[in-house]
């Protein structure tokens, strides 16, 4: 690990979820770096990788191709799955994307490091919070994932709901609660990596003996919590939840009352890509005032300051959050998985 990447990852553990409250006028400005618009539209297409809910994802890339004319290729899948298909296409030797939208920032500081991506500041980089950006614009975060237990309230009063993470263990939540799989989500590895530190492996222990159901992904946990099957999401993402809150279900969030997790996902240029000035003009985009307000309106915080949370939601400057300590995830990610796989199997 380098003394830059050691600094970074610091930084981030210390300041990162709290630093999204900071009002612009206390961040530094950064100058935005220019994009060839002519040569992005000579390019004419553009491949980007990404965790974002398929269908908040394709509302951006939709409007990036109506205002610029580029088609954008979209690569969806869980954070991992995105971050597996895209080193094992680098070890080939083969540079398929040309953003990569990553959901886990340990690994994308690694990334950085290595010197996959093209440092760039877009228009807008100094509307993200510092803690939440590479210094030299390797990446810069796109949105925010905080982590929340949410429930059918119809089958599960609201009032009778868990509030805390210890309110999980209590038995009358057995065989009512659905969680994701660290292995495929890149934003539970960070949780399960977090919550094993802060709490050792015997919380999950105790999880699993209260008949928890893991699945893949998010959208997995949500239609089980839709259906009824499993009524309560213990500790997942709860931009699903608010979509799903907004499009009518009975469904309501809570934020852990000991404190929970905000975790950036970040976009980064990819060095080498088939689409370099069509790359960067997606990621300017992306960090856009139209593309930012797009992510609210299905659930989503912003990574801009400068844009609302999601309806009925609070604003995550009033929600306790726990720092992460990237570089701690970073070096336990395999063996938080294989621990998650073998008490959980």
């Amino acid at each position: 690990m380098t003394s830059r990447h050691l600094a970074l990852t610091r930084r981030s553990a210390l300041a990162g979820a709290a630093a999204l409250a900071l009002p612009a006028c206390l961040r530094r400005a950064a100058a935005a770096d220019a994009v060839d618009i002519e040569a992005a539209k000579r390019e004419g297409n553009v491949v980007l990788y990404t965790s974002a809910p398929i269908h908040a994802a394709q509302k951006v890339a939709n409007a990036f191709q109506d205002k610029y004319g580029i088609k954008v290729e979209l690569f969806r899948s869980g954070g991992t799955e995105v971050l597996r298909r895209f080193m094992m296409e680098q070890a080939a030797g083969q540079v398929a994307a040309d953003v990569l939208v990553s959901s886990d920032p340990a690994a994308a500081i690694d990334l950085a490091a290595r010197g996959l991506f093209v440092p760039f500041k877009p228009d807008g980089f100094d509307k993200v919070p510092a803690a939440f950006n590479d210094p030299a614009g390797n990446y810069v975060a796109q949105r925010v994932s905080l982590i929340a237990i949410y429930g059918r309230i119809d089958l599960v009063p609201a009032a009778d709901m868990p509030k805390t993470w210890d309110d999980l263990l209590d038995a009358k939540y057995k065989d009512k609660l659905v969680i994701t799989n660290p292995s495929f989500t890149s934003v539970q590895l960070g949780v399960v990596a977090m919550m094993s530190k802060l709490r050792g492996w015997d919380y999950y222990e105790k999880l699993n003996r209260n008949g928890v159901l893991v699945v893949q992904g998010n959208e997995q946990v949500l239609n089980l919590v839709k259906q009824g099957e499993r009524p309560i999401a213990a500790g997942t993402d709860s931009q699903y939840a608010n979509e799903a809150r907004l499009a009518g279900h009975p469904i309501r969030t809570f934020f852990p009352a000991e404190g929970t997790f905000g975790i950036p996902a970040v976009t980064a240029v990819v060095k080498g890509s088939r689409n370099p000035n069509a790359a960067k003009l997606l990621a300017e985009y992306t960090l856009s005032q139209d593309a930012q307000n797009l992510w609210p309106g299905n659930g989503i915080y912003a990574a801009r300051t400068d844009v609302p949370p999601p309806t009925g939601s609070p604003a995550i400057g009033d929600v306790k959050v726990i720092p992460m300590d990237y570089a701690y995830i970073s070096s336990v990610s395999a063996t938080v998985k294989k621990k998650f796989s073998e008490i959980l199997s």
